[in-house]
Parts: structure tokens; sequence; C-alpha cells
């Protein structure tokens, strides 16, 4: 082979070589991104694994469907906001489902009957900080004046402990730092197992087909307040979810009836038929 095509294809092959390293790569970020940090763990472990826990993460083998709790709790960011959020809590009310909601401290100030609203139907309140800036951004100081400012927001209107324990990222954005700080404070940072981008102009079918093709257990389900195609999509997702034998939980009872393993390493399960597909 002449010396310029031998170049040319080790060339090629060490192209090569690099995308599928980094196929892999991102495909183990995408298996040992954690759903949530407890404030009692090892966040650097969890957030810049090394290479021997991406490696391991590629070669394990799936979760039975049958080993994991049918657990499901459904999380609403931002707000809360008039019109949307009592239409969204009259679907819940109507489909029987107590759901986590992180609330925006400022906008809890503009419309505290809402957030009062939001308690008296039973769900969890927890702090989506006080006003919604991009944490990963922000030192130390900030993300904690942000965390404290919004817990003490939403306890003068609507106090409910979640709201110094559970903490969201607002668009989830954060770096190690962030989860350091919120640990420190005394929290747990809640992140998800999915995200079916409600936050963009989707259809309710879309919506409905994303979480029905992606379910696992026990799982966390990243949604948002003020959409009116999740509050659509509600009733067909919910039943789906019941005829497959889950229940629906908030994010606190979740964290004490499974373990923070089970919610990183949930199994996937078919809404359809209630079999786990691999």
């Amino acid at each position: 082979m002449p010396r310029t095509a031998a170049l040319a294809a080790a060339a090629l092959a060490a192209a090569l070589a690099l995308y599928a390293g980094r196929r892999l790569w991102l495909k183990s970020d995408d298996l040992l991104r954690p759903a949530v940090v407890l404030r009692g763990q090892d966040a650097r472990a969890l957030l810049q694994p090394s290479l021997g826990a991406r490696l391991a993460a590629l070669v394990r083998r799936a979760v039975p469907p049958d080993a994991r709790p049918r657990l499901v709790a459904l999380t609403f960011d931002d707000g809360p906001y008039p019109v949307t959020t009592p239409l969204l809590l009259q679907r819940l009310r109507d489909v029987r489902v107590r759901a986590t909601f992180f609330l925006i401290g400022r906008d809890a100030e503009q419309f505290p009957g809402l957030a009062r609203a939001v308690a008296a139907d039973g769900h969890e309140l927890a702090n989506h900080t006080l006003t919604h800036p991009d944490l990963d951004g922000l030192d130390d100081a900030a993300v904690r004046a942000e965390l404290a400012g919004g817990a003490a927001a939403l306890g003068r209107i609507a106090p409910d402990p979640a709201e110094r324990r559970l903490f969201r990222p607002p668009h989830g954005r954060y770096r190690l730092a962030t989860v350091l700080v919120a640990q420190r404070a005394g929290y747990d940072t809640v992140l998800w197992n999915d995200d079916p981008g409600d936050w963009r102009s989707v259809p309710a079918a879309a919506l409905r087909d994303h979480l029905l093709a992606r379910a696992t257990a026990p799982e966390i389900v990243l949604l948002h307040s003020g959409r009116p195609a999740t509050i659509a999509a509600l009733p067909d997702v919910v039943a789906r979810y019941r005829a497959a034998g889950f229940a629906f939980v908030t994010v606190g009872e979740l964290l004490r009836r499974c373990s923070i393993e089970a919610l990183d390493r949930p199994a996937k399960i078919s809404l359809a038929s209630g079999v786990g597909r691999n």
C-alpha cells in the first residue's frame, strides 16, 4: 500500500476510534447521571465518575423489570402562575395524584394565594430558588443566598418541610460546586429520570408518547407548571402508569420508600403490557 494511502487509512482508523470513544463516554454519562444527590452522598464521585465506574456502567446488565418498586413522582417546576396553575391543580385532583411542586420564591410572593392552593391540595412544596437563575454561573455565596431566599419566601407563604430539604436547580444547570453548597445547606438535589421536554412547545400526544416509551421503575418525571399540553396529557399518562401497576407518590415519599441505588439504576418498563423491555 502506498505510504499516503497507509497514512490516510491510519488517520481514518484513529478518527473512528476517537468517535467511538466519545460516544461511549457520553453513553456512560447518561448511565451514571444521578436522579438525586442526597445530602450525605459523595457528590464528587457521582458527578465526576472515574474511568472504572464508566466502564462498569457500560457492561453491566439491565435491571429486571420486577426488581424495582413501581413508584413514580411527578414533579412540576416553576410558578405558580395564574390560570395554568389552577388548571393543573384541578387536573391533578381529577386523576387523584399528589405531586411535588418546585416553586420559585419570587413567583410565590407575587401569587401567594396560588402557592397556598398548591399546598392545600396536599402537594409537596420544594425549593426552586428565589429568582430562578443559572446556578452554574454563580459563586457559592450567591447559590446559598438563592437557596435561603427561596426557602424563606415559601416558608412565609405556605410552609412545608421539603422547602428546606429538597432542591432542584433551575434549567437543570448546576456544577459540582452547586451541589456541594446545597449539601452543606442540608438539601438533597433532586434531578430526574426522564425529561419529556414540556418546557418546549411539544404537543400533548408527543409528551404522552415520550413518557410511555421511556417509563422506568422507580421514576422521577420532570414536568413544568404553566404548560397546557402537560395538563392535557396527564389523564392518559396517569391511567397507563396505573394500569402497569405504578403508584404515584411525592419525591419525599419516593426517597423514603426506595433506595437511591434503585432510583439511579431503575428498571425499564413497558406501559403497554406491564412487561419489562430490554
